[in-house]
């Protein structure tokens, strides 16, 4: 497509003059110079960098969601039409008749078509950074759990009449999705929806597909698990090896500075990529904020060459160190003892969990003029590999 095409073209021009901005506040440092003009020059293009990254992933999204199916189901296309006469009128037109997608509830409202719930789940994917690197799976039901086997098996070498001695059995964990119940309220004037030209499903989808966004990424990041998932990085860290902590612990290696890079930043980077198993590395990328991110750029290797590459091509992301980059505004600042960088196989390491269907309460009584649509699902985490991700932890 050629919007996209333009944005791959502005995104490795602003990058080129990234660099040679970049470049002559060293040689101005080198000299003895402030280099503060450099410093702003290069504090708005990381910011146009960003916007521009922004731009190309949410304009991917959009080209890779997929469009209304060509032949819908009768029976679910009589129920999305009696939904929409019930979202703009209030008469359910015969909702709680029909079984599809579970028709009413006992608390009051009724379930999301499949339609508009798939768009939902597809705007989902691209504004939730955490959705878009991890494992997601559907449940009909309340709680999930799942059976983990902790790389306990043993085995051995023998000869054709050798005996076989008795290998050690593989140790399974119990591992539990923590659960929790999101919730969204979005409001139209009844004056809009009255207006047949407005698009209230692919309105409501973006409306409640925002507010989940918002929650959902900071609890699967950083979530207590009260009332909420429990995050991937609320679970317990150490600086031991995989083999020698507990299940469930993630391992964190120190930079050597509080709050800050070292100063051969490259070397600690590839101290954190080697720690993680070769197995775990075809999928595996970085995972930091935008602020992290504005550090990392600047960084060279021995050879001059900067650590960080932008995505130039449709569906490829920033590249740092050749690995991708997922840039998370929900991980954490750089500052003492920070675990602020991240790097591994996500979808390995955790699971969110959606209870199937989102379902809505229309309420055109408690705000007047307004309309809500109170809207809730049921969605957790849990951590499957805690082998799988590795952190740093910016500590002395």
């Amino acid at each position: 497509m050629e919007e996209l095409k333009k944005l791959i073209e502005e995104i490795g021009k602003a990058f080129n003059e990234y660099k040679a901005t970049n470049d002559a506040r060293i040689e101005e440092l080198k000299k003895g110079g402030q280099a503060g003009e450099h410093e702003e020059k290069l504090a708005r293009l990381e910011a146009k960098l960003a916007q521009l990254e922004e731009a190309k992933s949410a304009l991917e999204a959009k080209l890779n969601r997929p469009g209304n199916p060509g032949n819908p189901d009768p029976e679910k296309e009589e129920y999305r039409k009696s939904f929409n006469g019930w979202l703009r009128k209030g008469a359910d037109g015969g909702l709680s008749a029909k079984t599809v997608n579970t028709g009413s509830d006992a608390d009051g409202g009724y379930a999301v078509p499949e339609i508009v719930n798939m768009n939902v789940y597809n705007l989902l994917r691209s504004a939730v950074p955490m959705r878009g690197v991890c494992s997601v799976i559907s449940i009909g039901s309340n709680n999930y759990s799942q059976l983990v086997g902790t790389h306990g098996a043993t085995g051995g070498w023998v000869g054709e009449s050798d005996a076989r001695s008795a290998t050690n059995t593989p140790k399974l964990e119990r591992v539990s999705a923590v659960m929790g119940e999101v919730y969204a309220n979005p409001q139209a004037t009844q004056a809009s929806l009255d207006d047949m030209y407005f698009d209230v499903e692919g309105w409501l989808g973006s409306e409640i597909a925002e507010e989940f966004a918002i929650m959902e990424n900071a609890a699967f990041t950083n979530g207590n698990g009260t009332n909420k998932p429990k995050g991937l990085f609320a679970y317990p860290t150490a600086a031991a090896k995989d083999g020698t902590r507990p299940f469930g612990t993630l391992q964190f290696i120190k930079s050597g500075a509080a709050g800050a890079f070292p100063a051969s930043p490259g070397d600690l980077l590839i101290d954190l990529v080697t720690a993680v198993k070769t197995g775990h590395l075809a999928n595996a990328r970085f995972m930091f904020n935008r602020l992290t991110q504005a550090a990392i750029r600047k960084f060279k290797d021995a050879d001059g060459n900067y650590l960080w590459q932008p995505g130039l091509q449709a569906g490829v992301p920033g590249l740092l160190l050749g690995y991708p980059v997922a840039v998370n505004d929900d991980m954490p600042d750089l500052a003492a003892d920070s675990l602020s960088v991240a790097f591994g196989n996500f979808a390995a390491a955790y699971t969110i969990v959606d209870r199937i269907g989102i379902r809505m309460l229309r309420d055109p009584y408690t705000n007047k003029p307004m309309v809500g649509f109170y809207s809730t699902k049921r969605v957790g985490g849990f951590l499957k590999d805690s082998e799988a991700v590795k952190l740093l932890k910016f500590s002395a």
